[in-house]
């Protein structure tokens, strides 16, 4: 059974009219001023991980409120299944700020609090105070943001991520393993990361964070900031971010798309302001289309079908997530190019027979593949904050962990039987950066003497579900 995409979606539209027990911990508006007190009430005192929500975003669906505690529910599951730390040891939690969905307003049924969204600087503070409250009583828990909305993802990543040990999910943990997709997709098709040209379609905090991580990625392959950016080109609702030249109407200088200060940057002088999808793919020829829009059936035949008219293997990844909101399907992909693709997309495909006979499986590109052992490397080590460099770590182990098997498959990730193993490598590599950066406050040689190496410490601290036998077999034989 798959707990994470699609399924989670679906857990989340549902949460509310199924609701049994909490599972994890709510804090809301009115409880402001007793955060320190609450954080007491959870009944286990070594909490290595949280993953914290305030349903502003779920996935592709929009805001789910407080029904978006499914999320931290099950991106903890993982944490336990995938990364091995214990479920004693993780806590979900919903902040609880109202929603600006008005279905769920209307419903007599919904669970969480029955007022418009907190915004401005009391939102701020609310957060403020949690973020104090879950460090003090527990100084070395891992805390990941997960699906917020853009406007507060942002600069909520920026406020916190140098004071605590903190990760956005959404932004960080998307790029890590988009990262690491590339660098496996580029081997596949017999390059490197450094000569892919990235056509994304999507400009929100996902977007932009995974084109930032991408970039991190080439300019430790090589390149520099500046030319590793000129690799991109980023296409929203509006069109391409490009230059003012009055081929186009203009959307992003003109007030309709309205370009924001984190957007700007990724200006591309190389294509015209509001250029649509396939005029850039036609002016830009990208190898790699990137697909965070959350619009179903964006890469149509017409459009994958002139990329590949430019590019004789082209890497093809819808990331957008549940399916309903993919941008194609990985079988779509694969007829529309002649099975020459590589690809890897956010939900769950089959494995696709193309007409010569090859079986071609595409893998999905999904957080559970890095998330867990980049939190379980951070939390064993004790990293004092979670740097760009450790992403990039995690993600180079993800792709090294792959068998040649598993390559020869065409698959960009390893297979899932193997996730365990994953989290375990990616798990030693934070560890080894943070090190390397010292940035570990725990695992000293003394820890280390025990086990003799760091790759066995890890393997001992990893939580493993089995059953404790109820009779001594030595004395029932």
């Amino acid at each position: 059974m798959f707990i994470d995409t699609p399924t989670v979606g679906d857990v989340c539209m549902q949460f509310g009219s199924r609701y049994i027990r909490s599972r994890g911990m709510y804090f809301s508006a009115a409880e402001r001023g007793m955060f320190s007190s609450m954080i007491w009430n959870w009944p286990h005192n070594d909490v290595q991980v949280i993953v914290v929500t305030d349903g502003s975003r779920i996935l592709g669906l929009g805001d789910l409120g407080a029904n978006g505690m499914g999320i931290p529910i099950g991106k903890l599951a993982l944490y336990c299944a995938a990364g091995g730390i214990a479920p004693h040891r993780v806590l979900p939690v919903m902040l609880d700020v109202g929603t600006n969905n008005q279905k769920l307003l209307d419903d007599p049924d919904y669970i969480g609090v029955r007022e418009e969204r907190l915004e401005g600087q009391d939102y701020v503070d609310l957060v403020d105070e949690f973020m104090y409250a879950v460090f003090q009583r527990w100084p070395g828990v891992v805390v990941q943001f997960e699906d917020f909305e853009t406007k507060k993802a942002v600069p909520m990543l920026e406020r916190y991520r140098e004071k605590f040990r903190v990760f956005n999910d959404d932004i960080q943990g998307t790029g890590s393993v988009t990262l690491s997709c590339l660098m496996s997709a580029a081997r596949n098709a017999k390059s490197t990361i450094t000569e892919q040209r990235i056509l994304c379609a999507g400009a929100g905090s996902a977007g932009l964070g995974v084109c930032n991580q991408l970039v991190l990625g080439m300019v430790a392959a090589g390149m520099t900031k500046d030319d590793a950016m000129a690799q991109f080109c980023i296409v929203d609702m509006h069109g391409a971010l490009g230059k003012k030249d009055g081929v186009h109407e203009n959307p992003h200088y003109s007030g309709k798309g309205q370009i924001n200060e984190s957007q700007m940057e990724w200006v591309n002088p190389s294509v015209s302001d509001g250029s649509s999808l396939l005029q850039v793919i036609e002016d830009f020829k990208p190898t790699v289309l990137l697909g965070l829009s959350t619009v179903p059936k964006l890469f149509n035949e017409e459009v994958v079908k002139t990329m590949h008219k430019h590019c004789a293997t082209p890497i093809i990844m819808p990331m957008s997530n549940p399916t309903s909101r993919c941008e194609c399907t990985a079988e779509e992909a694969y007829q529309w190019t002649d099975g020459q693709a590589v690809v890897a997309s956010g939900s769950p495909f089959p494995a696709y027979t193309h007409t010569d006979g090859r079986t071609l499986v595409p893998s999905q590109c999904n957080n559970m593949y890095v998330f867990p052992g980049l939190g379980l490397g951070a939390s064993l080590a004790g990293v004092s904050k979670i740097t760009d460099s450790i992403l990039f770590a995690a993600a180079k182990a993800c792709t090294d962990s792959m068998t040649e098997e598993e390559i020869g498959w065409g698959r960009t990730f390893p297979s899932l039987s193997r996730i365990r193993d994953v989290s375990h490598r990616i798990a030693v590599a934070v560890i080894k950066q943070a090190q390397a950066e010292d940035l570990a406050t725990k695992i000293t040689p003394r820890d280390l003497k025990r086990d003799g190496s760091l790759e066995a410490y890890v393997s001992r601290k990893m939580y493993f579900p089995s059953y404790v036998p109820l009779v001594d077999p030595r004395k029932h034989g």
